[in-house]
């Protein structure tokens, strides 16, 4: 069975990764769901990523943002960070998780875009388990009230 982690770095963060674990869990993936902070828990937080069977980390935090960095630091598997809109519109945790130094990559979404790290979460996953490719076409083509509407060079 597919298996990823979602790590959030404050309780603020808890509804975004609950959001982001229920729509792995739709897909099937297996998802261990923890709070943990880079800067006030980093024993924790290393001994759970060394130990983790996850495949893939998904990384939820606002601010410095160093969560996704740090967890990308301690493994080789896929990281995919989630800036949040906390302060200068989640710019400082964009810029923490796109500006990784050479060698320790995170792949990162746009602010607040915990939707599009799931899905690229069920992307990387796919390349193992081919039965979520499938089930990724079925979602993204599924029903029409997700999919925008364009009428005349407009979306709405």
């Amino acid at each position: 069975m597919p298996k990823a982690a979602v790590i959030v770095g404050s309780r603020s963060d808890e509804a975004a990764g609950a959001d982001t674990a229920g729509l792995l869990k739709e897909f099937g993936i297996e998802c261990d769901y923890r709070v943990i902070s880079a800067h006030r828990n980093p024993d924790e937080l290393d001994a759970f990523v060394k130990s983790s069977d996850a495949e893939v980390f998904i990384a939820i935090a606002g601010l410095s943002a160093a969560l996704p960095g740090v967890i990308a630091s301690k493994t080789i598997k896929p990281v995919i960070g989630v800036p949040r809109e906390v302060r200068l519109s989640g710019l400082d945790a964009l810029l923490s998780m796109v500006q990784m130094p050479p060698g320790v990559p995170v792949a990162t979404v746009g602010i607040e875009n915990c939707k599009n790290a799931a899905l690229l979460a069920v992307q990387i996953l796919a390349l193992k388990y081919p039965e979520l490719s499938k089930r990724l076409e079925e979602y993204r083509n599924g029903p029409k009230e997700r999919q925008p509407v364009q009428r005349e060079g407009t979306i709405e």
